[in-house]
């Protein structure tokens, strides 16, 4: 398998979808929102990016679920190998192309999981800490959740819920087949990566990114549910009940994606701290370029 990570609107699904039709390759995304149907500009699927020289290559994990549902890593894993399954089958290259930490990482470090219920009783002896206690809580007995689990209290349950679940019931996970990827990330500095969110972030406004969010809103999705699902979706949502001005939501989601793109390369960097080999390309080189220094690693 080929794997392309890097941060947010750093062209990954470009890349891949141009080597997947220079090799024979399909994608499976590694986006933990775009497995969402009709949450499009929000999650940035891009689609377009699919059609290369007029022929589309297949893509996997997009639009698998209902907006409003909860999908987690342990889904994600199930997924996957359906997925690397048929890649394989169809006698292509599986491409893994996406920017979720944790999804990336529960594949190539082989992640034992297995399905965890809600721990009522666990809730409720944490009910009286704080969100900061907590987070002391996760980081020091955390087993598979990423920096994204504290930004959130839920979130922050969660993560201890399945974690406390995989101490206890060690005989129900499963086991992992191994898979061979050699890994390549896209890395911008800084200053460009924020004018390419930005300016991105601008587009999609301009493109009908709020109205896809009312349409949600309409149709029946929670707001609770889509602020759950954060970024785009909780920022956007505030504008549209009228809790903020719009000038407010584009500088609070503008920064909330920045320092979300920020958590994205700390994750990176503890990937390969963790024994990851990452072959990183420059983001501003030509995919043309990108893609001769990804076949020059896999001779």
């Amino acid at each position: 398998m080929i794997t392309i990570l890097g941060t947010t609107a750093t062209g990954k699904t470009s890349l891949g979808a141009q080597l997947a039709a220079l090799i024979g390759g399909e994608i499976i995304s590694a986006d933990s929102r775009q497995v969402y149907r009709e949450m499009d500009l929000g999650t940035g699927k891009d689609l377009q990016d699919f059609i290369v020289n007029g022929v589309e290559i297949p893509y996997h994990l997009i639009d698998i679920v209902d907006p409003g549902y909860e999908f987690n890593v342990y889904e994600y894993q199930q997924y996957f190998y359906e997925a690397y399954k048929t890649v394989v089958n169809n006698k292509n290259i599986p491409i893994l192309v996406g920017g979720t930490g944790m999804y990336i990482e529960s594949v190539l470090k082989e992640y034992r999981m297995a399905k965890v219920n809600r721990n009522e009783a666990l809730r409720l002896r944490l009910a009286g800490k704080s969100d900061e206690d907590l987070i002391e809580i996760l980081l020091n007995n955390r087993v598979l959740h990423n920096t994204t689990d504290t930004t959130d209290r839920e979130r922050i349950l969660r993560a201890i819920e399945i974690d406390e679940y995989y101490r206890e019931h060690p005989e129900l996970l499963q086991d992992i087949p191994k898979i061979k990827s050699i890994n390549f990330g896209i890395r911008f500095d800084r200053a460009e990566i924020r004018n390419r969110i930005t300016e991105r972030l601008d587009q999609r406004l301009n493109n009908g990114m709020l109205d896809e969010v009312q349409r949600l809103l309409d149709k029946g999705v929670s707001a609770e549910m889509l602020k759950f699902y954060g970024l785009e979706y909780k920022f956007m949502t505030q504008h549209l009940l009228g809790e903020i001005e719009f000038n407010e939501m584009f500088t609070l989601l503008n920064t909330a994606i920045h320092q979300f793109a920020k958590r994205q390369e700390t994750w990176w960097r503890r990937m390969e701290k963790n024994g990851t080999r990452i072959h990183w390309l420059d983001g501003n080189i030509s995919d043309q370029e990108k893609i001769g220094l990804i076949l020059g690693k896999l001779k």
